[in-house]
């Protein structure tokens, strides 16, 4: 499926990596791809997410603004499960110190090279809703029978695989419809 993808659309995938391991995710998510996609979007789409307002510097603000920081919906999936995080800390401080959980690493999976070196040059594995996404991305491309899958499809595909969380980032359900409309519109006048 990569072959098909246009360079800016390989970028947007590489920089969904990046994204992930700096905001500390152990996967990536359709809100790092989507982060990919506005590192390198093409021009014509840059018009069209101006007029929304829409920016990585937007998008991660939304998401600090919605309570967790990317990549970091673990407290609510454990106290789903009846796991309450902030009583887990409180407990690891009280037997082993108050700054352990600060001092905690978890020791990421690398190889010894990248040990010694002090970086981590290893893949962080896609969630399935991000791979959901990019199929998608795929499938509005054959849809519209465009040869090449682009960046603005990878966002196609985001927006039409969002999930609430990944929707609040862009407006909710009436944002993500708004630019999707734009974004087609933006397409149709191109063709």
């Amino acid at each position: 499926m990569f072959e098909k993808f246009t360079k800016n659309a390989k970028v947007a995938v590489v920089m969904a990596q990046e994204e992930a391991k700096e905001l500390g995710a152990e996967r990536i998510g359709p809100e790092h791809v989507l982060l990919g996609v506005l590192a390198s979007p093409e021009p014509e789409l840059v018009t069209v997410l101006d007029a929304h307002g829409i920016t990585a510097e937007t998008v991660r603000a939304a998401a600090r603004a919605n309570g967790a920081p990317l990549g970091e919906d673990d407290a609510a999936a454990l106290r789903s499960i009846g796991i309450d995080l902030d009583a887990v800390q409180a407990s690891v401080a009280e037997n082993f110190g108050p700054e352990a959980w600060d001092r905690a690493d978890p020791a990421p999976k690398r190889g010894l090279l990248s040990r010694l070196m002090g970086t981590d040059w290893g893949h962080i594995p896609f969630t399935t809703e991000a791979k959901k996404s990019l199929e998608l991305a795929l499938r509005e491309a054959l849809h519209r029978k465009d040869r090449e899958i682009t960046s603005t499809h990878v966002l196609l595909g985001v927006l039409r695989g969002a999930e609430p969380p990944t929707a609040e980032l862009l407006g909710g359900r009436a944002g993500i419809s708004a630019l999707r409309d734009d974004i087609y519109g933006m397409l149709d006048r191109a063709a």
